[in-house]
């Protein structure tokens, strides 16, 4: 079942503005960077403490194969789960479907996503990779 708050998302129009806000003023140092497949910075995690991150998304534009609300601000929040096909199983008896199925990201972790009724995104993650 869910085990607490993973990290939460921000789309930043200033990588350079945010890092210096999120890194060095509330000194939530660098944990690790991917890149997209054309090698381009997808995104920075910082560690906020307690195993929870900051996701900072550089470049914040409404991109084509990404869905609304990728724009400045709010992307999303992750909730961490131990067990993904029950935490499913477990959120499918009480009417809560994913948008697709679950799969493993780029960071090596599985990962679905669910919507809350505003069209709020929420990503469950297992953490199988570190």
């Amino acid at each position: 079942m869910i085990t607490g708050i993973y990290h939460v998302a921000y789309s930043v129009t200033d990588l350079d503005a945010a890092l210096v806000f999120y890194r060095d003023g509330l000194g939530f140092p660098e944990y690790f960077r991917l890149n997209r497949d054309d090698g381009s910075l997808m995104l920075i995690y910082l560690d906020a403490g307690g195993g929870t991150y900051i996701e900072l998304f550089p470049n914040a534009e409404k991109r084509a194969d990404e869905p609304a609300g990728n724009e400045a601000g709010y992307r999303h929040l992750c909730l961490e789960v131990d067990d993904m096909d029950a935490t499913l199983a477990e959120l499918a008896a009480r009417g809560i479907t994913p948008d697709a199925d679950p799969r493993t990201g780029k960071d090596g972790n599985v990962q679905a996503w669910i919507t809350d009724p505003d069209g709020n995104r929420i990503e469950l993650m297992h953490r199988v990779a570190k």
